[in-house]
């Protein structure tokens, strides 16, 4: 056998193709040594180790968006770090090759306090960061929070038109009871502490408080700590 050499000069020797594309498909995920993907240009391998996927292509890979299940009491931070191939949900059907790339520089948008479970979005796509940051006020959320205490006759009406948070007129808003002790919130533009003080402000305090729902695209099924991916033809 002969010496290892870089990933990439091995993908040259095995195909013909100039050192570029060789990257381009071993960043891709395309390249495998001994029968494991490995996605470093760098890695060392030798010729006879080396095999290139059959449905190879050239094709730039797309930035990615994940829909994460963030448990109550997780950071945001550490919920990213979470983030990776073990925590990735069965139930995901859109059948995308996962790359480690996948996991860098994700930035999470239309942030959830820490207390609090439910649907974070982590993305690359400068489509979705721009969507979720530039519009955010005009999407609608919806969450679920368990509330102890005696809601008084108007505290409905209250809670879904005339309020102030941190010094703004907070816009009208859908609330329902879903059982006895929950209460559902439609809502744009939720500012961190805010649905907390809102229910506060009629007597109520909050025990639990987790985000179902961002415009179109529903937490699901997700269990607490899972992600998938967003499909590529949805939008928020």
């Amino acid at each position: 056998m002969s010496d290892p050499i870089r990933l990439d000069k091995c993908v040259v020797a095995l195909t013909g193709c100039s050192r570029g594309e060789a990257q381009q498909y071993i960043e891709g995920g395309w390249v495998s040594v001994d029968g494991v993907v490995t996605e470093e240009p760098q890695a060392l391998a030798t010729p006879e180790q080396v095999t290139l996927d059959a449905e190879a292509t050239l094709d730039a890979s797309e930035p990615v968006t994940l829909l994460l299940h963030k448990p109550a009491g997780v950071s945001t931070e550490d919920a990213i770090a979470a983030a990776g191939p073990a925590t990735h949900s069965a139930l995901d059907m859109t059948h995308t090759r996962m790359l480690k790339r996948h996991f860098q520089r994700l930035q999470p948008l239309l942030a959830l306090d820490t207390e609090a479970s439910g649907l974070l979005v982590l993305s690359q796509d400068g489509r979705v960061i721009r969507r979720l940051t530039e519009d955010a006020r005009l999407i609608e959320q919806e969450y679920v929070v368990e509330v102890r205490g005696e809601l008084p006759p108007y505290g409905l009406a209250r809670l879904m038109r005339g309020m102030h948070y941190q010094g703004r007129a907070l816009p009208p808003c859908k609330v329902s009871w879903q059982n006895e002790d929950r209460l559902r919130f439609a809502i744009k533009h939720v500012a961190p502490g805010q649905l907390q003080a809102m229910c506060r402000e009629v007597g109520l305090e909050v025990i639990s408080l987790r985000r179902l729902r961002i415009g179109s695209i529903p937490l699901g099924k997700l269990a607490p700590g899972e992600w998938r991916y967003l499909p590529a033809d949805k939008r928020f």
